[in-house]
């Protein structure tokens, strides 16, 4: 199992549970390594001082705040550690509120709540009672220094935990949504028969980075000598003169394709190209493919 990134005390009232928090989510995607192009070894980052015009360790590096030009406030972690508040350890639910009332826009990391031993009957109670009332729990909870606000919901018989923005970190456009153009009925009717033919059920299986899967075929190709065909890229939309007509001709060309993108059977590309860390030591990797 996973490493926990959080453990402590959920608190509901008088009734408290050890919990363990799990990341829920992780990009994925094909790293690549800094190389020096003459002799393809691995570069490294240091840390220099102007100053003293030397490179230095990253032990001798501390944390500083400029609240002057050139001047700073130096903070140490010991320091950081007296003043972590107590949701650093116990996240106390503050209220319940309706799932639906909360914008996405305020969304930011997801993470698996989960009990220890001690903690699985009231784990099970209050995921059953927000799972029957259709609420969602708000708490507040301290880590990585800084102490955010989550929001606690049902989930496959247990309890997600998404941390959320606050309201001064959520960016304002202005006079975003106010530039309204006129529209006929008739052109709204035919716009909702253009969703309603791409309409589906949500099922993310079906949606994945096809920059990514170019990637490893860019990869395999390199690895096996061989040339690679470009993407054809797509030609410029113009955009329609007269949106009726484009909206009717967008509907005809929906009529017998099957719903939402389909994802294409796989080579075994995932499996015979696999990306790790270059080797430590003077070893080079091999030469670039003629």
């Amino acid at each position: 199992m996973a490493a926990s990134v959080w453990t402590g005390y959920l608190t509901f009232g008088l009734i408290s549970m050890p919990v363990r928090l799990f990341s829920g989510a992780r990009s994925s995607r094909v790293s690549f390594h800094m190389l020096h192009r003459d002799d393809h070894t691995r570069v490294k980052q240091q840390l220099y001082c102007p100053a003293d015009e030397k490179v230095i360790d990253r032990s001798e590096v501390v944390k500083g705040y400029e609240y002057r030009k050139g001047e700073y406030v130096i903070i140490e972690p010991e320091e950081l550690k007296k003043i972590e508040p107590k949701t650093a350890k116990a996240m106390e639910i503050l209220e319940f509120v309706k799932q639906e009332e909360i914008d996405p826009i305020y969304f930011e990391s997801s993470y698996y709540l989960t009990p220890e031993e001690a903690g699985k009957k009231p784990y099970a109670l209050l995921t059953r009672a927000l799972e029957q009332t259709g609420y969602v729990a708000i708490a507040k909870l301290a880590m990585h220094n800084r102490e955010y606000t989550v929001f606690l919901r049902p989930h496959h018989g247990g309890l997600m935990l998404h941390t959320m923005y606050y309201q001064d970190e959520i960016r304002a456009l202005p006079n975003f949504g106010e530039d309204h153009a006129h529209l006929k009925e008739a052109e709204v009717k035919v716009a909702h028969q253009l969703i309603e033919a791409l309409a589906a059920k949500w099922n993310p299986t079906k949606y994945y980075d096809t920059f990514e899967e170019n990637v490893k075929k860019l990869i395999k190709a390199h690895m096996e000598g061989k040339e690679i065909t470009p993407v054809e890229k797509p030609r410029r939309a113009a955009v329609p003169v007269d949106l009726m007509a484009a909206l009717k001709q967008s509907l005809a060309q929906m009529e017998g394709k099957k719903k939402g993108p389909q994802r294409v059977e796989r080579l075994q590309e995932e499996s015979e190209v696999e990306v790790k860390p270059a080797a430590r030591g003077k070893k080079r990797p091999a030469k670039k493919a003629a």
